[in-house]
């Protein structure tokens, strides 16, 4: 069976964006945007958004689609994919999937538990009060309720927390529990061909630093100062990406703007890192490598003669006996939101 998409995953600032709108003068694609940070609007700079000019250029998709204090989680995120791969196939076009979050390709590719029913108004109600928690203290609710999910919840911060919780609370069971159990309906696994972009260490660390240097050049302070005066705040989900708390302490404390940028700089690395890392134990040999110190040019050319080899329409006889999808993601282990 052919790929139904191409996805692009890689660090913060490792490129992405310039591979993909290279990547959009060789083949007919529209992007789909893979970043749980970007789905927000008002945060632009901050997150690396592609400009207006960029979406011009070539359709994008799953921008601008939540306020900052909605939460929007990797199983939102799949279902919402599925129907842009749908509409983007149905023009005669290949989908593009290019972000960071790694929790929303694994969404589409495995697809997660079924959602279980939750009151809306008793969710709305123990979120308030969630929200209302210090990270630490909702971390000790997770390792009293789930303590073998609790050390990847505490990596994926508080909206994973908070969802740990969530559920726990309000249908009587745990997460893991919900995972194991088998559900009627659930979708079946999408096929694509997935490129993993790399970059030495050093080389992504000095990407990184020269990156949030120009974020803060072109207004990220301002955007920030801006969040805050619509009302949003620092526990806001979409306010919990690298780097903007930092900004909003720079805001509110009185922190020197050299020391915020630095302490910018290390966030934004601890994240890489950890991306890195999620990458290397989750993504198996099916998925394609790229070197990102390479010319765009030369990497766009090798995603476009990968989706020639595996997009297109082939007889069962001719198709590999597994696609680089199944083999990047060859095992369902229920960690996903």
């Amino acid at each position: 069976m052919a790929a139904s998409f191409l996805a692009m995953v890689g660090p913060t600032a490792s490129g992405k964006t310039g591979l993909s709108l290279e990547v959009g003068r060789l083949l007919p694609v529209e992007v789909i945007s893979m970043d749980s940070r970007q789905i927000y609007r008002g945060m632009d700079v901050g997150t690396g958004k592609v400009t207006l000019r960029e979406r011009a250029l070539l359709p994008h998709h799953g921008l601008d689609i939540r306020d900052p204090d909605q939460r929007y989680s990797a199983g939102q995120f799949a279902r919402d994919a599925r129907e842009w791969i749908r509409d983007i196939r149905g023009r005669g076009r290949i989908p593009l999937l290019v972000g960071g979050t790694g929790f929303f390709l694994r969404a589409l590719v495995r697809p997660l538990f079924p959602e279980p029913d939750m009151d809306r108004e008793r969710l709305e109600r123990l979120r308030a009060l969630l929200n209302g928690l210090p990270t630490e203290e909702l971390a000790r609710y997770v390792e009293v309720l789930e303590p073998e999910r609790a050390p990847e919840a505490r990596k994926g911060g508080r909206q994973r927390l908070t969802r740990v919780v969530e559920v726990a609370f309000l249908t009587g069971r745990t997460l893991s529990e919900w995972h194991r159990e088998p559900g009627e309906g659930e979708e079946e696994p999408l096929r694509g061909v997935i490129f993993l972009l790399e970059h030495p260490r050093e080389t992504l660390y000095q990407r990184i630093n020269r990156r949030v240097d120009r974020m803060l050049e072109e207004g990220w302070v301002e955007e920030v100062e801006g969040l805050l005066e619509a009302g949003y705040g620092p526990e806001d989900p979409g306010m919990t990406g690298a780097g903007y708390r930092e900004v909003v302490r720079y805001l509110r404390e009185g922190v020197g703007l050299e020391e915020t940028a630095e302490e910018i700089r290390r966030s934004h690395r601890r994240y890489a890192r950890r991306q890195v890392t999620w990458y290397r134990h989750q993504l198996g040999e099916g998925a394609l490598t790229l070197d990102g110190t390479r010319p765009v040019e030369e990497l766009a050319r090798r995603v476009a003669e990968a989706w020639e080899a595996w997009g297109a329409p082939r007889q069962d006889h001719d198709a590999p006996s597994r696609s680089g999808m199944e083999q990047a993601f060859p095992a369902r282990n229920g960690h996903g939101e």
